[in-house]
């Protein structure tokens, strides 16, 4: 069974770090581009970061640009978002995606079109 399963969510104060970890089970990442993407209550599901197949193209969102950084060890069958300098509007659910995307960005833009996706984890910044 092809799965996705997001961890390390949580309660944090403003300021403050969280690493998310997204794991693969039932196939290998190798060959996949994966994406974290948000969606705040009330909110549209919006792209934060994306990562190629091998590792070597990156895409941030704006908003999380200098804050975020995501990374993958196919070795774990896993990808990371570290977070850092969380906000208030920082939270929300969090998701992970995998998808045969070309290039990241394109990834990042297209959410609607991916059809592999984790159960989601929270993320709650508040003081």
């Amino acid at each position: 069974q092809v799965q996705l399963v997001e961890s390390g969510g949580g309660l944090v104060p403003p300021g403050e770090s969280l690493r998310l970890s997204c794991a693969a089970s039932g196939f290998t990442l190798d060959y996949y581009a994966i994406g974290w993407f948000r969606q705040a209550p009330g909110k549209e599901r919006e792209g934060v970061s994306c990562i190629s197949s091998s590792g070597g193209s990156t895409y941030y969102a704006d908003s999380v640009k200098g804050r975020f950084t995501i990374s993958r060890d196919n070795a774990k069958n896993t990808v990371y978002l570290e977070m850092n300098s969380l906000k208030p509007e920082d939270t929300a659910y969090y998701y992970c995606a995998a998808d045969l995307a070309e290039t990241v960005q394109t990834m990042c833009a297209s959410w609607r079109s991916l059809e592999v996706w984790g159960q989601g984890t929270l993320v709650a910044v508040s003081s």
